[in-house]
């Protein structure tokens, strides 16, 4: 039992990962095209920081 609740938890740990990579390349992109949102960079240091601490409550 405990083995598949953790393969469940990598697998959405990886696809937070993935969505916070996603998220980085879209604000960027909006930052090159239209200039700097301060509000689009705060969600993604939000988003990145919620990745984090689930990266670090797996170990």
């Amino acid at each position: 039992m405990r083995g598949s609740t953790n393969g469940s938890t990598n697998g959405s740990t990886k696809a937070m990962g993935a969505l916070t990579v996603g998220g980085l390349v879209v604000v960027t992109a909006y930052t090159v095209a239209l200039g700097s949102n301060g509000w689009l960079w705060f969600g993604w240091v939000v988003l990145g920081l919620l990745t984090l601490a689930m990266v670090v409550t797996q170990s």
